[in-house]
Formats: structure tokens, C-alpha cells, sequence
């Protein structure tokens, strides 16, 4: 097997509540990434309380301007949205909306960089439509979503502070969306 050393695996998501269900989740795919031999890092709770983006205001906050260089930087990311009423977050969205800063960069967007999306919601509806918006997005930011993507129904699974669920399967297929990434990562460095 190559060696992923170097590989960097930016993780989004999660909400203003620390701890919360799609931060554990974000959390598990962050340790798949690391298993893989990434460095991970994660913007996360407040990390994610960014004024709203305005392409016409080239003045960032100091948040915005460490998320993007974050983004600019990885070789990878892991983006995480609870389901809020059938749609990702508007905070999460807000944070995804600041990569177009990317738009002039040798490597714009998320070109050439896999997203791994995962989409948390208390029911089937909102966590399967959250993460057809998550693919959706990622497709228009020109990064490659993973083969497989989480939809994650916390009616029916639980996690925990230690870093699993109470569905091993959930935590098996968290982690394999990490490794993903970062086995994406190696390949594109590889070119």
C-alpha cells in the first residue's frame, strides 16, 4: 500500500450545539481518515458561526479567512449537515459557500479533491434529501463526492461520546467514507 503520509482531511460539519449528533458522526469518518494515515483537522459548532458570505465584500472575519485557508490546504474534505427540516443546515451551507473564494486558485473550488458527505436528520426524509443536496453541492464546487455517502437516521441510531454508535454498521460505513477520501487523496497526489 502507498504511503498517506502527508495527506490532509478537512472536516465540516456538525451544529452550534457542541457534541452533537452529526459532530459524533463527522467525528467517526474523521477517525476513518486518520486509520487511512490522513492528518485531520475540523471546523465544527462555533467554528461554523460565519457572517453570512457576500461575494461582493472582499473583507473576510478572521473564521472565514481560517476556513478557507483550511479548504485551500486539503487534500480532502469530510462535510457533515444535520437534516433540518428536509435541507442541510444554514450553517453549514453558509461555511460551503465561502469555498467560492477558491474560484481564482490554481486549484479552484474543490477541484480535484474528494468530499465525503454525511447527512444526520431524526428520520429517512431529511437525512436522504440533506444528502442529495450534500452530493449535489459538491458536484458544483467541482469536488468528487465519494461512492459512498451516510444517511444517518437518528430515530433509529444513537451515538456516543466515545466515538461509536449504537449501529456498528453506521460506524464501519462512517469510517470507510474517511478512508475514501483519504485513499483519494494519495491517488490524485499519485498523478
Amino acid at each position: 500500500m502507498t504511503s498517506t503520509a502527508g495527506i490532509k482531511v478537512l472536516g465540516i460539519g456538525g451544529s452550534l450545539r457542541d457534541g452533537s449528533q452529526s459532530e459524533r458522526a463527522l467525528r467517526i469518518a474523521l477517525a476513518g481518515a486518520a486509520e487511512a494515515g490522513a492528518t485531520t483537522s475540523a471546523v465544527t459548532g462555533g467554528g461554523l458561526a460565519l457572517p453570512f458570505y457576500d461575494a461582493g465584500d472582499a473583507e473576510r472575519s478572521g473564521g472565514a479567512t481560517e476556513l478557507i485557508e483550511a479548504v485551500r490546504h486539503a487534500d480532502g474534505l469530510i462535510v457533515v449537515s444535520p437534516g433540518y427540516h428536509g435541507a442541510m443546515s444554514g450553517l453549514v451551507k453558509n461555511a460551503l459557500d465561502y469555498v467560492e473564494d477558491l474560484r481564482s486558485d490554481v486549484r479552484p473550488y474543490l477541484a480535484g479533491r474528494a468530499v465525503g458527505v454525511i447527512a444526520v436528520a431524526h428520520g429517512w426524509q431529511a437525512a436522504v434529501t440533506t444528502l442529495t443536496q450534500l452530493r449535489t453541492i459538491a458536484h458544483a464546487l467541482r469536488g468528487w463526492p465519494t461512492p459512498l455517502g451516510g444517511a444517518v437516521n437518528t430515530a433509529e441510531v444513537k451515538f456516543d461520546e466515545s466515538g461509536g454508535a449504537s449501529e456498528e454498521k453506521v460506524v464501519d460505513n462512517l469510517r470507510l467514507i474517511g478512508r475514501q477520501v483519504t485513499e483519494f487523496g494519495q491517488a490524485q497526489r499519485a498523478l
